[in-house]
Order: C-alpha cells, then sequence, then structure tokens
C-alpha cells in the first residue's frame, strides 16, 4: 500500500465549488485506488461555517446526534455524529480563518457525488472514496482518522468461515477496511498546517471495489446502534 498526498491552495468559503476543487488537485487517478478528502475542505466548499460569535456549545448541541447530559471536567460535551465518537460534534475552529468549521451536512451522500464524478472524469470503476474527520480514542491521547462516508467499495472485509492458522474456523472476525484506510491517510495527511488535505492511497489488495458499493446492506452491517454495540452499557451517559 503507498499513500501519496497532495498539496493545496488555502480554501476560503465561497472560493471554488467541489467539481474546482477535484478538477485543480486530482489530475490522474488509476483503478482499485482511494481518494481520501479531509472533511474540513468539503466543509468550506458546501460553506459549513458558522461565526466565532455563536455560542460553541449551542452549536454543538445542534450538530450533535447524541451528546452527554452535561461537559466533563475540562468543559467538553461527549458526542456521537455519524455512528462515531467525535468530540464536540466535530465542529473545529482549526484552519478555520476566524470559523467555526461544522462537519458536512450529508457526507455519504457527498461522498458518492465524488465517485460519480472522477468516475466520468477519468473512465474509471473500480476505486474509493473516503471522507474523514479526526478523533480521540477513549483511554489513549491524540488524533487519529475515521471515515464519516465512503464510495465505491465495501467497508468490512468477512474472515468468517475461514481457517486460521491453526485450522480453526473463524466465527465472527471481519477487518473495518474504511476506517483503517482513513487513519492512515489521516495521518500522511496531518493535522496542523501541512495544507494537504488530499491522499490517494494506490497499489491495495483485497478491497471489494464496486460501483454499488456500499449497499444499504452494507451500510446496515457496518454501522451498529449503541443498542446492539458490545460496549452498550457505556452509552448510558447519552441523550
Amino acid at each position: 500500500m503507498k499513500i501519496r498526498t497532495i498539496k493545496t491552495e488555502k480554501i476560503i468559503v465561497g472560493q471554488t465549488t467541489l467539481a474546482k476543487f477535484l478538477d485543480k488537485h486530482i489530475k490522474k487517478l488509476q483503478e482499485r485506488s482511494i481518494v481520501v478528502i479531509t472533511s474540513k475542505v468539503i466543509s468550506i466548499i458546501e460553506n459549513r461555517v458558522e461565526s466565532l460569535s455563536m455560542n460553541k456549545d449551542s452549536l454543538i448541541k445542534e450538530e450533535a446526534d447524541f451528546l452527554t447530559s452535561k461537559p466533563n471536567k475540562y468543559g467538553r460535551f461527549a458526542t456521537i455524529k455519524y455512528n462515531a465518537l467525535i468530540s464536540g460534534a466535530g465542529i473545529d475552529e482549526s484552519n478555520g480563518n476566524g470559523a467555526y468549521i461544522l462537519l458536512p451536512e450529508n457526507p455519504q451522500k457527498t461522498a458518492k457525488k465524488i465517485y460519480q464524478y472522477l468516475s466520468i472524469k477519468f473512465g474509471i470503476e473500480k476505486f474509493g472514496i473516503i471522507i474523514t474527520d479526526s478523533r480521540s480514542m477513549p483511554l489513549r491521547v491524540g488524533a487519529m482518522g475515521v471515515a464519516i462516508g465512503f464510495s465505491g467499495f465495501s467497508p468490512l472485509k468477512s474472515y468468517i468461515g475461514k481457517e486460521d492458522i491453526f485450522g480453526r474456523k473463524l466465527k465472527f472476525e471481519k477487518a473495518n477496511v474504511v476506517d483503517a484506510l482513513a487513519s492512515a491517510a489521516v495521518l500522511a495527511m496531518g493535522e496542523g498546517r501541512e495544507q494537504t488535505p488530499i491522499a490517494i492511497i494506490e497499489d491495495l489488495e483485497q478491497i471489494n471495489f464496486n460501483e454499488s458499493k456500499p449497499s444499504a446492506r452494507d451500510l446496515k452491517e457496518f454501522y451498529v446502534s449503541m443498542d446492539d454495540d458490545i460496549f452498550h452499557q457505556f452509552y448510558d451517559c447519552f441523550k
């Protein structure tokens, strides 16, 4: 697997459209590769910004799918957005040019839109799109990438029915492909002033590329409800 990043200019609200941004920065794309784009760029292009004069806690309450009933000892709300534990509903000020940057309105729909545009542009079908955000993991310090939208491939790789090295058949094991790729790409793109909000992942093996992916069945299998999650007992603090 190879990851190459693409440096861009500073993106200002109203400066460009999604199509123009893609045309300017993605000059070639080969089959069986994945384009990874940070959600912040998508949000800025979609004008998903709010003035710093707005009350951030109110914005978080509006944007979060679920949030804790009160902030923690650091004054922050734990939130769930797009089936991921993301601090503050993903609202961020870094690289925002003096504004709050919200997460995209519908990153899954936008990922499909990008896939369709690039598929026509380059005449290819077996490739993928991931839109990422950064989050902190419980009991760990530091940010890592997570996928909040994707298109063109299956998010999971199943090992069910296959044998381990001792011949034992696996019953439950599945690999989370999409978040693993998102995390690797975000590490390459950086969290500061690198100005590399796009990454192209190439030389990928064993990825199920398909223009109809993710299907409704894929999404239902991939996104687990809080009640069905193996960590469900920790979610009582959310409302």
